[in-house]
Formats: structure tokens, sequence, C-alpha cells
């Protein structure tokens, strides 16, 4: 009779010591899985620093513009002199601009008008 209350009670510490041990398991994933959340919601919420050449070209864009208006309006007004010296400004200091192809083909047709009075 002894013997069965110690199998009975060593069954019982062990289905504690197995329930422990399982509850521990999950505790692990479920803080595992609660970091992971986290780290994706700090992720998301984070907003993504422009790099330095894109704030740039942003902030370039708009001088860019008004010096290829600026050389388009002095070439339609008759000053190809003037419009070539404004298209030659935008293609200096940026060289790499959105304006490059357009301001390089109004240069020659400003050129051409020049030859030809």
């Amino acid at each position: 009779m002894k013997v069965l209350v110690w199998l009975v009670v060593l069954g019982a510490l062990g289905g504690i010591v197995y329930l422990l041990w399982k509850w521990r398991e999950r505790w692990v994933e479920h803080t595992r899985a609660s970091e992971e959340r986290l780290a994706m919601f700090i992720a998301e919420a984070k907003p993504a620093a422009p790099t330095a050449a894109v704030a740039a070209a942003d902030t370039a864009l708009p001088q860019q513009k008004l010096l290829f208006e600026a050389a388009l309006k002095a070439g339609e007004a008759g000053e190809p002199a003037l419009s070539i010296q404004l298209y030659a400004r935008l293609l200096e200091r940026y060289p790499q601009s959105a304006f490059g192809g357009q301001a390089q083909a109004a240069i020659e047709q400003q050129k051409r008008k020049l030859a030809n009075p």
C-alpha cells in the first residue's frame, strides 16, 4: 500500500513538473512573439529618413526649373545670347539635371538663331 501511495505522489509531482515546464515554454514563446511584434511595429512607425542626395535634389529642382523657364522666356523674347547664357548656367550648376537634354537642344536652336540674324 505504501508503494502505491508513493507512486501516486511521484506521478502527481511529475505531472506538476510537466505542466510547469510546458507553461514556461508557452510563456517564453509568447514573450518572443511579443518582442517580434513590437520590433515590427516600431520599424513600421519609424519614418524612413531621406538620403542627403535625394534631399539635395528635391531642393534644387525648383531652382533648375526657374533657370530653365527664364532661359526659355529669354529665347522667346528674342534674346538668344541671354538664353544661351542661362541654359549654360543651368547645365554648369546642375550637370545631372532633368532639364539637361532640353537645355542642350535649346542651346543648339538658339545658336542657329544667332548665326542667322
